[in-house]
């Protein structure tokens, strides 16, 4: 494909899940309320942790920072597809495609980083009971959480000006419900070697990374835990870390499937449909996870909504 007149573009198309007009009310529906319960839960999970004293620990600070990322993160590419299909209309400007890719990938970046950042937590409260608050002091997590959010600014940053570098046909059609970084590069008509390179050693350093260090940090929590002599202090102590495994899984097997499968099929839409999964299921459910068995949230919630314990 030879490249147009690229200077004066100004806008792609998102093609969305499916271009069917019947059913664009159903996904609208579908999005919102989704949106809805995301931005509900994870917000209860914020003022929980800031109103009750006793959550006011290296855990749940962590969770709380999770939860408001989690808010970031669907607010990124969701109101933009609601507004599409109630305007009926496909468009996103240029800069406002660029600017939701920046955003994108500070808050998936983000999310995993501070998901391995909650491992070593983990690891610490029970590999280490008797050092944990010396070790998780509250200056050390303030510096952990500053600096997944300066790596995650600072990679985001590079893969959005090398996004600006590339040419663009005059007309691109985005077969996604937002601007998915490899579906720009993909579309691109200009040489992108340099920003495939990228991205894959990126997905190698800060997926495969963080990944290994969680781990690690399992591995040894396992040995940790067969070491104790009691059944109740095994449960006790898996149970502290059985909601953030349970957010891990879902997190690293939906990022996982989408991409495997996208690769297996080479169909985009499919791969679009997929990706609903990490994007807007996994953060909806981060509340659930985290409250259903968490008796410290059950009664924080309690006490908020003045109900008697």
């Amino acid at each position: 494909m030879e490249p147009g007149n690229d200077t004066h573009i100004s806008e792609f198309l998102l093609l969305g899940l499916s271009e069917k007009p019947e059913l664009q009310p159903l996904i609208f529906g579908f999005f919102l309320s989704m949106y809805l319960i995301t931005v509900t839960g994870n917000f209860l999970i914020i003022l929980a942790t800031i109103s009750d004293s006793h959550l006011h620990t290296p855990m749940y600070f962590f969770l709380s920072n999770l939860s408001f990322i989690d808010i970031c993160f669907t607010s990124t590419t969701i109101p933009k597809i609601l507004v599409n299909i109630q305007t009926q209309s496909k468009v996103i400007t240029y800069a406002g495609c660029i600017t939701q890719v920046f955003f994108y990938i500070v808050f998936v970046v983000l999310d995993n980083f501070l998901l391995t950042v909650m491992a070593y937590d983990r690891y610490v409260a029970i590999c280490h009971p008797l050092h944990y608050m010396v070790m998780m002091n509250p200056w050390l997590c303030g510096k952990l959480v500053l600096a997944s959010w300066i790596m995650s600014v600072l990679y985001s940053l590079l893969q959005s000006l090398m996004a600006l570098r590339l040419s663009f046909c005059t007309h691109v059609e985005i077969p996604h419900f937002f601007c998915e970084l490899n579906q720009i590069i993909h579309f691109a008509c200009s040489d992108t070697f340099l920003n495939y390179m990228v991205t894959y050693f990126a997905a190698v350093l800060l997926g495969g990374g963080p990944l290994t260090g969680i781990l690690y940090s399992y591995s040894k929590i396992v040995s940790s835990i067969r070491a104790i002599s009691s059944a109740q202090g095994k449960y006790k102590a898996f149970s502290t870390c059985a909601s953030h495994l349970s957010v891990v899984s879902l997190f690293y097997c939906t990022v996982f499937g989408v991409y495997f499968s996208g690769s297996a099929t080479h169909n985009p839409h499919s791969s679009a449909v997929a990706s609903v999964m990490y994007t807007v299921v996994t953060p909806m459910l981060n509340p659930f996870i985290y409250s259903l068995r968490n008796k410290d949230i059950k009664r924080a919630l309690k006490i908020i909504f003045g109900q008697k314990l």
